[in-house]
């Protein structure tokens, strides 16, 4: 997802232009008794935390195709038949499986010491015996013939191909405490390390990856620095048939830094993973339909799918518990809603937004019948900020709703309107491109993307819970308001404003889902 974030308006200063008084700041009170039921129930008796804990520790991480994803998924399909809420597996297609078992890297010389690493997605294991293998950097090469010369060298070999951090410290850390002389000699270090690598790997020529699996490496060992202690971006294999690993980047600068001496680093590599050829790929749906208005329609939007390093906490267990959680309440305090309401527990979001691009393309009708889309996606604290998306006249719908939301909850939501979807690549832009009034929930994104965002620390830990009771009420309370809301949500489009350098923005337009994997 794109990871921008502007924020313009304060939410009482948009309010007033759209003619609606904010409630008084004082203890929560309500003359609508949907509201104080849901209150109750989102804010007293909550079960966020219990449901969060299951998700996040005894099922874990939910890569597509992983038994993870597909435990989650039914799961989530139990817990609603225990609510009496009708829910439903929709299956959009196929995805290559894997199921990353465990996994032990040691160095064993020059010296003794475990190693951290996690498997890269669908990498191939080593069915579980030991592998051992010298420890090779890419070097530089005079030319096309000298690294041809190389690659036949190298079988049996753990090759290095990332290039290493000089310092593995936090930016920030650095900017604070270290001489402004050695934050510009690193950035220097950093640009020539980064651009030397850039050459060495042209020099292997195109699919590098795989050429070096086809001179008969015994490994593939990368790493992706996340600029956070012991933080990395874990992300698939570039690899089919050897294994491949991410290595923090302490440890990657380790083992570079022994090659780079000569120094005889060798490891020990050996783990389980296992191909389950193609399998089933699907969201889940859960409704409440409506009485009055049912073919009009309110959605709920969170992916359920993660990355594998880290148990997909905030990226996105939180979204998914929000949802859930949400649902929950509704079916309690507002269990006839007026229009139909949605969730939707998108798969495939880290693929592509692959399963609500594919909900949309085999559900026109929803689309059609959509009043509003409120998706969640970017991990912990209370939701800050809300857009119109571009859409020229959501503001006053939005402000209406969100003005009926308790203070306690309201206040830390700023309003931007008309909006200018600065943030692009989660599952509301799949509807966005539909011309569909599609919003997003947004938290505080800045520590999210350097420490949690796809990476090998986000776990359970990690979530606030009290914001995560606090957002799945605040979801619940606007579902419940747009499900009421006597008018439709216009959709008029907003010119969008242009970008950093002047370009025109246009407003996207729809990709087809991906709805299998091809190399």
């Amino acid at each position: 997802m794109r990871l921008t974030r502007v924020r313009t308006v304060v939410m009482t200063v948009v309010l007033a232009a759209c003619g609606v008084a904010p409630a008084a700041a004082q203890t929560f009170r309500s003359d609508d008794p949907v509201i104080r039921q849901m209150w109750l129930e989102g804010m007293e008796r909550s079960q966020a935390e219990r449901l969060a804990q299951v998700l996040m520790d005894s099922i874990g991480h939910r890569l597509s195709g992983s038994p993870g994803y597909e435990s989650a998924g039914a799961w989530i399909l139990q817990r609603y038949a225990d609510w009496g809420v009708p829910a439903r597996q929709h299956e959009y297609g196929t995805w290559r499986g894997w199921n990353g078992g465990s996994l032990l890297v040691n160095l064993v010389a020059p010296r003794v010491q475990t190693l951290e690493a996690n498997w890269l997605a669908w990498s191939p294991g080593t069915n579980g015996r030991p592998v051992q293998a010298d420890v090779v950097i890419i070097p530089e090469f005079a030319s096309t013939a000298e690294a041809e010369a190389w690659l036949g060298t190298i079988r049996g070999r753990a090759i290095l191909a990332s290039p290493p951090e000089a310092t593995c410290r936090e930016p920030q850390a650095m900017a604070a405490l270290a001489r402004p002389e050695t934050v510009q000699r690193l950035a220097e270090e950093r640009a020539r390390t980064r651009a030397s690598w850039q050459r060495r790997m042209a020099a292997l020529g195109q699919g590098a990856h795989a050429r070096l699996e086809q001179a008969g490496v015994a490994a593939v060992l990368t790493s992706r620095w996340s600029e956070g202690w012991g933080v990395n971006k874990v992300f698939d294999a570039p690899t089919t048939q050897v294994p491949a690993l991410d290595i923090s980047c302490e440890d990657y600068g380790l083992l570079y830094r022994l090659a780079a001496n000569n120094q005889g680093p060798r490891v020990m590599i050996q783990g389980e993973a296992e191909n389950r050829g193609t399998v089933p790929m699907f969201s889940v749906i859960a409704e409440l339909r409506g009485t009055e208005l049912p073919d009009e329609y309110v959605v709920l939007s969170a992916h359920l799918d993660s990355w594998h390093a880290g148990t997909g906490a905030t990226d996105n267990g939180t979204g998914t518990i929000m949802m859930l959680e949400a649902m929950r309440i509704l079916r309690a305090a507002y269990p006839n809603p007026r229009r139909t309401i949605i969730v939707g527990h998108w798969g495939g979001e880290e693929q592509g937004l692959i399963g609500s691009r594919a909900f949309g393309e085999d559900h026109p009708e929803v689309l059609e019948g959509m009043q509003a889309l409120f998706n969640q996606d970017n991990g912990t604290w209370r939701i800050e900020y809300l857009e119109g998306q571009g859409y020229l006249h959501a503001g006053e719908h939005l402000a209406r709703w969100i003005s009926n939301v308790p203070l306690e909850i309201s206040s830390h939501v700023e309003l931007d309107f008309p909006g200018q979807q600065i943030n692009a690549g989660s599952d509301h832009t799949a509807f966005i491109c539909h011309g569909v009034p599609a919003f997003r929930f947004q938290s505080h994104y800045d520590e999210y993307r350097q420490y949690t965002w796809h990476t090998n620390r986000d776990t359970f830990d990690k979530i606030v819970l009290d914001d995560l009771m606090n957002n799945a009420t605040l979801a619940a309370m606007v579902a419940y308001m747009a499900s009421e809301d006597p008018r439709r949500v216009p959709r008029d489009r907003a010119t969008l404003p242009t970008g950093p350098t002047g370009q025109e923005r246009r407003w996207p337009t729809c990709a087809p889902a991906r709805r299998s994997w091809q190399p």
